[in-house]
């Protein structure tokens, strides 16, 4: 018997990453391949009145220039067709010929070389007619406000998108009685957060090759999350049968939710397809970030009530977020905003309202956490205050009200799947110092610290807590699915075990972890398996994306029901036993369009995080002492690469809370590069980070185990900003918490939002 699941494995892709040979999508070369350059729009709204390829055609190299009135069918999108492939007249799609924000693709020069691509392309005259510029989701929402998408019409896949004025989508829950629920209140707080964008900072820029294939297929071979969304976008747009589109995914260079949606693979295919050729194209940074979606900036207005006991009443939370330019998964992410922005806690009376807004910024996409991060932190923030308006600790406030078995949440159901919010938060508690006597929780004293070079007078420490929770996989009603086909060869023993599957590993390690569930369902050595995965072209199945921390579960339910029905055939004497599966998740429902009452998911994550900082009142510096980190991941597959997850969730959400300033004004972005836009280094890390593993086995995980990769993200910035207060007895509701802001801050006594919200 083998035992391989528990056990930290060593990656199957560390080899060739570490010495360089592993291939990204930049890295793909062919003969007689062609380079091709994107030409952006470069202001955020305006509409194509001409193009003028004359002069630019002329440059030696060029092979041909393609606009909006080469592209079939002039139009895609992840949840809505409502961008166009190429901006500008000619297409016969309305809308088409107007850019909406500066990343707006409006040509694609191929050339021999990227220079002469490149040269060429600054030689376009194109002729714009610019229209108002809405970069301001309060102001877009207002009567007479430009309209940034007009014309279009319902859904009736996605009923909750809007089609009235600048609305993207709403949500909203009504639970119980909210006049009875405040007047039960004896404390009320209330608070207006806000909640910036993020950029994603791929390891490796957008880039690909398309060509033909041998079965005369368009071959893209790129960086993405959802290899049969962007086979089925690509041919859309282009017309032609899905079959007749291969997607191929070599090491991805970096995802975070930002690679589910469409970047330079329908312009490659286009290319590629019109050619016959093979096509590549390589962003730069500036590209790069100009051009792909962000992190959802959210504005959060909230009222949350108790008794004197610590007991929560009732709850208000208004949330306006910006979704930018076109729909991308807006309005998934603001579903998750929706059933996170009240916490994890058991409230009788709730009334929540969500709106997500059209402009022209950048659109605003999936990222890590997807939409999680910015309710939870709204929530902790006002736990928190409630907890110091009451006199508690913050701890015994949480113990008391956190959501358990069977106890509904604000949509009117339990949380499947077995809820350990309690132990994630006190075993998190307990690491970092508290104690727990007859009388309820103790905080432990701040401790004194002296810096090199600065008095110690001027540095104070805080801790503060948190706690967040998350679902796996997408749900909201989608049926989630993943399929496979597991292939047994041998002659007495099974020699080799193959795995076919088209999930991409992003970097998570999912294709390792995928390796050693095999291996353990099959009774194998990890040596016997091999896996395919990341390729249309051997997966028929869609296998799903790879977000919204569902790999593990969803993947390791299809392996092992595989495993057992190609085992079943070995032992009938087939050889070889060859079985295709489909592993078809628990039902959900959709959220009541008027209540929010549903089933929105078939499983979760739950999280607890204490944090220690170090604010330099003189300067308004901060340092990140101490991060203790508590995981409820049902069953550690490989818990070396969990505990890599959670180190690497926690750094990626200091930079988003301390030092990561995306600047877009008037739609136009001011930080296109990472020498303007500041990522954290090995410098920025917290001095301590102590991770803490809790398996509690969900009972329809594979092997019990929840998906994870977003949890360690969601509590950390409303933990820091609990600990700032803790060291210097100021609110700060908004972030990056950049110097001069906690400065700022520190002297007006808060941040101070303003905000239109009638």
């Amino acid at each position: 018997m083998t035992e391989t699941v528990g056990r930290p494995w060593v990656r199957a892709d560390a080899r060739a990453k570490v010495t360089g040979q592993a291939k990204f999508p930049g890295d793909f070369g062919m003969a007689d391949m062609v380079h091709a350059k994107i030409l952006f729009a470069d202001r955020p709204h305006a509409r194509v009145v001409s193009i003028d390829t004359s002069e630019a055609a002329q440059v030696e190299g060029v092979v041909a220039i393609f606009t909006a009135q080469d592209v079939p069918v002039n139009e895609y999108g992840l949840q809505t067709a409502d961008q166009p492939v190429l901006c500008g007249p000619g297409s016969g799609k309305p809308g088409a010929d107007v850019v909406r924000f500066v990343g707006d693709q409006v040509a694609l020069v191929v050339a021999d070389t990227r220079a002469a691509a490149e040269q060429a392309r600054g030689l376009m005259e194109i002729t714009y007619e610019d229209l108002p510029v809405v970069s301001d989701p309060f102001e877009a929402l207002k009567p007479g406000a430009p309209q940034i998408h007009p014309g279009r019409e319902a859904s009736e896949l996605h009923p909750e998108l809007s089609t009235e004025g600048n609305f993207i989508c709403h949500h909203q829950i009504r639970k119980g009685d909210m006049e009875a629920g405040w007047a039960q209140a004896d404390v009320v707080v209330e608070g207006q957060y806000h909640t910036p964008g993020q950029e994603h900072a791929y390891l490796q820029p957008e880039a690909g090759l398309a060509y033909i294939d041998d079965e005369g297929r368009v071959a893209v071979v790129v960086a993405g999350q959802w290899a049969w969304e962007d086979q089925r976008q690509i041919a859309h747009a282009l017309d032609i049968p899905v079959e007749e589109i291969r997607v191929i995914y070599p090491a991805i260079g970096g995802a975070f939710g930002g690679r589910e949606d469409m970047s330079v693979q329908i312009v490659l295919a286009l290319a590629a397809y019109r050619l016959q050729r093979p096509v590549k194209i390589t962003w730069t940074r500036e590209e790069s970030i100009r051009g792909h979606c962000k992190r959802h900036p959210m504005w959060f207005r909230c009222k949350w009530g108790a008794t004197r006991e610590g007991e929560l009443v009732a709850a208000e939370v208004q949330v306006v977020a910006d979704g930018g330019a076109y729909c991308y998964t807006t309005n998934k992410v603001l579903g998750n905003t929706t059933i996170t922005c009240t916490g994890p806690y058991a409230f009788p009376n709730a009334k929540v309202d969500v709106d997500g807004v059209y402009t022209n910024n950048p659109p605003s996409g999936a990222m890590r956490g997807f939409g999680a991060p910015q309710g939870i932190f709204a929530a902790e923030m006002q736990m928190n205050k409630l907890a110091e308006a009451l006199g508690m600790d913050p701890v015994a406030l949480r113990m008391r009200n956190l959501l358990q078995d069977e106890m509904p949440t604000t949509t009117g159901t339990p949380l499947a799947g077995g809820v350990h919010l309690q132990e994630v938060t006190e075993r998190c508690a307990l690491a970092a110092g508290w104690e727990r006597a007859e009388e309820g929780w103790r905080k432990p004293a701040a401790k004194g610290v002296a810096l090199a070079g600065r008095p110690k007078e001027a540095m104070r420490t805080g801790m503060g807590m948190a706690v967040g929770f998350k679902n796996v996989g997408f749900s909201f009603g989608y049926q989630e699915n993943c399929w496979l086909r597991i292939e047994l060869r041998g002659e007495d023993d099974i020699e080799r075990a193959i795995v076919t599957i088209g999930t991409a590993d992003v970097g998570q390690g999912a294709h390792t972890v995928l390796q050693q569930m095999a291996a353990e369902a099959l009774q194998v050595s990890m040596e016997r398996v091999s896996l395919e995965a990341s390729d249309t072209g051997t997966s028929p199945g869609s296998s799903g994306s790879a977000s919204a921390s569902r790999t593990t579960f969803m993947a390791g339910n299809a392996i092992r029901e595989a495993a057992a029905l190609a085992l079943d055939g070995w032992r009938e004497g087939e050889r070889p036993a060859v079985v295709e599966h489909t592993y078809l998740a628990p039902e959900t429902t959709p959220l009541d369009p008027d209540t929010g009452e549903g089933f929105p998911n078939f499983a979760y994550g739950y999280v607890a995080q204490v944090v220690e900082v170090v604010v330099d009142v003189e300067t308004g510096e901060l340092r990140v002492r101490r991060v203790v980190c508590a995981d409820d991941v049902g069953k550690a597959i490989n818990p070396e690469q969990v505990e890599g997850q959670i180190e690497g969730g926690v750094v990626q959400a200091m930079g988003w809370v301390t030092c990561e300033n995306f600047i877009a004004q008037a739609g136009r972005v001011l930080t296109p590069h990472l020498s303007t836009y500041l990522i954290p280094t090995i410098a920025d890390v917290p001095e301590r980070m102590e991770t803490i593993i809790v398996e509690k086995p969900d009972p329809r995980g594979p092997w019990g185990a929840r998906g994870m990769g977003e949890m360690p993200f969601l509590p950390l910035a409303p933990a820091l900003l609990a600990a700032v207060h803790d060291a210097t007895g100021v609110w700060i509701d908004e972030f990056p918490l950049t110097p001069e802001r906690v400065l700022r801050s520190l002297r007006d006594g808060g941040s101070l939002l303003e905000c239109d919200w009638e």
